[in-house]
């Protein structure tokens, strides 16, 4: 990819030798789009960034692990800015050209002073760091680097995409703790970019839950700075680039759900015959995040009935003798009907699977949703009992 630069280093800003400041870097300022969190609590980076982002423009993106600058009142916004000062006096670039995020415990004080030490060591060694670097420097409790990329062909011209991701619990993104940075060196304006990453991140990010918990510093950025010479502008490029950049999104959810805290089985739940969009996806969305069908799904149990009850809850219109559900290729519910314990034997086959899908078929209409979860495991708790200690 022409034009970016990786990097990550251990700046002691966790409590241990681990990288925890990482660095993205653009040869030219690039056209900037950006989802951010719903949660009412923010952090101080995305307070910075929605301001930011009004430009459209960045060339510069600090990360750091750790730390979530994260109700830390008018300080840390302070230091928030004084970071991005930092790194746009050492790149010698103006400081709205550089967005900060931050991922961590929330209410700890911005440790600045790592930021003042960190940044020129991190910056000075750009040149020899790589993607891998930076995808590791994001990380908390995740226990793999989340890394997607990707080579397109448009008129004629190679154009790359990469994607990097953090984030393994507190995840249920409404946008959009997760992280993901997006670079492309493809050209775009803002706001092209702007619309097309909201539609991916509807179907990616906003279609995936953990835990059901939605954080304070949920953040997806993209980055495109045009040095491949492809270039958007109709009504086709737009469709073209949508689809490339929706399978980069969509994988990188996945990676996510996959690295869920404790998770050891990777779930969709497709909900078929609704009778509107939004029965569907409010359907989807409550069997997803429900503990009682993740805490069944790790104990590989079929039970279906916490599957239907997630779904009477979820507000959509339901018909109990309508429905029918499905674990794997085995229905075990036909029109309102248990199919009985031989159907629950073949359906526990399926739930040792570390894959596998959940079909609920409403039939009541032709409207159809998903989302992507995990199961819950005793894991999940240690990992969270212990996460400040």
């Amino acid at each position: 990819m022409k034009g970016f630069k990786f990097h990550g280093i251990n700046a002691g800003i966790k409590p241990d030798s681990q990288k925890d400041l990482g660095i993205i870097f653009s040869e030219k300022p690039a056209s900037m789009a950006a989802v951010f969190t719903k949660n009412k609590v923010i952090a101080a980076p995305l307070i910075l960034g929605k301001d930011r982002l009004k430009n459209g423009v960045c060339q510069a993106v600090l990360v750091n692990s750790g730390n979530a600058n994260c109700f830390t009142g008018e300080q840390g916004l302070q230091d928030a800015i004084e970071s991005s000062n930092i790194v746009a006096k050492a790149f010698e670039i103006p400081e709205e050209l550089v967005m900060v995020s931050s991922t961590g415990v929330i209410g700890l004080p911005l440790p600045i002073g790592n930021f003042e030490k960190g940044i020129p060591l991190l910056i000075k060694d750009i040149d020899s760091g790589s993607v891998d670097d930076f995808a590791e420097a994001i990380l908390t409790t995740d226990t793999t680097k989340k890394i997607i990329r990707k080579e397109c062909i448009h008129k004629g011209k190679v154009y790359t995409i990469v994607g990097i991701a953090k984030g393994s619990g507190m995840i249920k993104p409404d946008m959009a703790t997760m992280l993901a940075f997006i670079c492309t060196d493809l050209n775009i304006l803002y706001s092209m970019l702007q619309s097309i990453l909201q539609k991916s991140c509807n179907r990616s990010f906003n279609r995936i839950s953990v835990d059901g918990d939605t954080s304070t510093n949920d953040t997806v950025l993209c980055l495109a700075n045009g040095m491949s010479q492809a270039y958007i502008e109709g009504e086709d490029d737009i469709i073209e680039f949508q689809k490339n950049l929706d399978e980069v999104l969509f994988s990188l959810s996945k990676k996510i759900v996959k690295d869920g805290e404790g998770a050891t089985k990777l779930v969709k739940i497709i909900v078929k015959g609704a009778k509107s969009p939004r029965d569907a996806f409010m359907a989807a969305q409550t069997i997803s995040n429900s503990n009682l069908v993740k805490t069944a799904l790790f104990g590989e149990d079929p039970n279906w009935g916490r599957v239907v009850a997630a779904a009477g809850r979820s507000g959509a219109e339901v018909v109990m003798e309508k429905i029918d559900l499905l674990f794997g290729d085995v229905l075990i519910v036909d029109k309102g009907e248990w199919c009985g314990k031989g159907a629950e034997i073949k359906a526990n086959k399926i739930l040792k699977e570390q894959e596998f899908n959940i079909i609920l078929d409403l039939n009541i209409g032709k409207f159809e949703d998903y989302f992507l979860f995990c199961d819950f495991s005793q894991e999940y708790v240690r990992i969270n009992a212990d996460y400040r200690s």
